[in-house]
């Protein structure tokens, strides 16, 4: 169910921040599918002003990595990439909360509204501050993998399955 308890504005100024990883797991553990990133993109801006998008990834080294990262790059999104982290014992790590917040903070200025897209419940304290900061933010995501505190903590919450025909590629 969408939560939308504040209207959105054309002349709204709208900073996307996108959590990949969360989002390809997502739909490939609930529906089997990959992310359609440019329809993603249209539905957070809703028609509002788009300041700057952008995606967090982490590399790989693999084959398809490259042509996904042009994909994601040719529907309007500025990439930044990290290194996926291998440790001695084979533990792998790679992800991005903490430069999104900082990203997402240090845009704030230029922006009315900070869209997050993540299920991740580690960006509720990031939402709260950039709600007391007062932004609008809001957060998309599948609503059976995104953590209720961050759904609870949005001003705006957009449940991606009411719209999966769009944003889903079989």
């Amino acid at each position: 169910m969408n939560k939308l308890t504040v209207p959105q504005r054309k002349t709204h100024r709208v900073g996307v921040f996108v959590d990949v990883q969360n989002m390809y797991h997502s739909a490939k553990n609930l529906y089997k599918a990959r992310v359609n990133f440019r329809e993603l993109l249209k539905l957070a801006t809703a028609g509002r002003q788009l300041v700057r998008a952008v995606a967090y990834v982490v590399k790989s080294d693999t084959e398809e990595e490259k042509a996904f990262f042009d994909a994601l790059e040719k529907a309007g999104f500025e990439l930044k990439i990290k290194d996926l982290q291998i440790f001695p014992g084979g533990m792998k790590k790679g992800d991005w909360d903490v430069g999104l917040a900082v990203d997402a903070i240090s845009l704030s200025k230029l922006l009315d509204v900070v869209v997050i897209i993540s299920g991740d419940g580690d960006y509720e304290p990031l939402v709260e501050y950039l709600k007391f900061s007062g932004l609008i933010v809001e957060t998309m995501g599948f609503k059976r993998s995104t953590s209720s505190k961050l759904t609870e903590a949005a001003n705006n919450f957009v449940d991606l399955e009411e719209s999966k025909e769009k944003v889903l590629l079989k």
